[in-house]
């Protein structure tokens, strides 16, 4: 499915952060959206998957407007994880997975059908989660609850996934798995995903595409070799840096160092 933006821009009342932004995000890649603080790049994302309506220009999934399409249609195509999600106390993992099925069911009580528990018992199993299908989600650690409700938008079973930090708040280990896990979703099923992420290193090793906004704009886009640079980073964020080669993927790794007189020891 093709997604782009047009002439977009974006914000909150007054406050216009994106301006006359216009893009396509790769179909059947990883694409993340990467920047300083407050750059846009969360924005962007919740206007792009219609969580709010652009000020102006026009958001589009296969040459309709995403904003004017029917919610449910467009939720059976476009799923999003937004940042720090809860849920209601006692919920277990199966339950909250279940809830990616509700843009497939013909009303509110219709219930699930045997297709719905095939698909949530395929969701547990590709997110490894099966084992605490039945485990209550506060009794997960950091990265089991987010590989959790992954497992729920996967379930939603639809091209395009939207992930808004996914990798905040956990340690090392738990992001690793978490970005393999986005990374199988993309190689194995051909999903699109986009993601905003902190990480640039990550952002460099796992995606196929890299977006580097600054003040509401793109200022770099491409491949991870075509945009993890000096230049790149000079720019959007403010930083000195060496690239080099990661040795296992042989894709760019960046050791960034704060400019000179840019800060200075107290």
């Amino acid at each position: 499915m093709e997604l782009e933006a047009r002439h977009l821009y974006a914000g909150y009342d007054d406050n216009v952060i994106i301006r006359d932004l216009t893009l396509r995000i790769p179909a059947g890649k990883v694409t993340a959206l990467i920047g300083a603080n407050g750059c846009g790049k969360s924005t962007l994302l919740k206007t792009i998957c219609r969580i709010q309506p652009p000020l102006k220009g026009q958001v589009l999934l296969d040459g309709v407007s995403v904003h004017e399409q029917d919610s449910r249609r467009l939720a059976s195509s476009l799923a999003i994880l937004p940042q720090n999600p809860s849920a209601p106390g006692g919920l277990t993992v199966r339950e909250l997975v279940s809830y990616g099925r509700a843009p497939h069911q013909k009303h509110a009580f219709s219930g699930l059908t045997r297709e719905d528990a095939d698909i949530i018992d395929w969701a547990l199993a590709e997110t490894d989660m099966t084992e605490f299908a039945n485990r209550p989600i506060e009794q997960l650690s950091g990265g089991q609850r987010q590989r959790a409700w992954i497992a729920m938008a996967v379930a939603q079973h639809t091209d395009i996934l939207f992930l808004d930090e996914p990798t905040s708040f956990l340690d090392i280990s738990h992001q690793m798995e978490i970005l393999t896990l986005v990374r199988r979703l993309n190689r194995k099923y051909g999903k699109t995903i986009v993601m905003v992420i902190h990480e640039l290193n990550e952002a460099a090793r796992f995606a196929d595409y890299i977006i580097a906004m600054k003040k509401g704009e793109i200022r770099f886009s491409g491949t991870p070799e075509e945009t993890m640079t000096k230049e790149m980073l000079g720019d959007v964020f403010g930083v000195e840096a060496e690239i080099l080669q990661d040795p296992r993927t042989k894709r760019p790794f960046c050791i960034p160092y704060v400019r000179e007189g840019a800060a200075h020891d107290e």
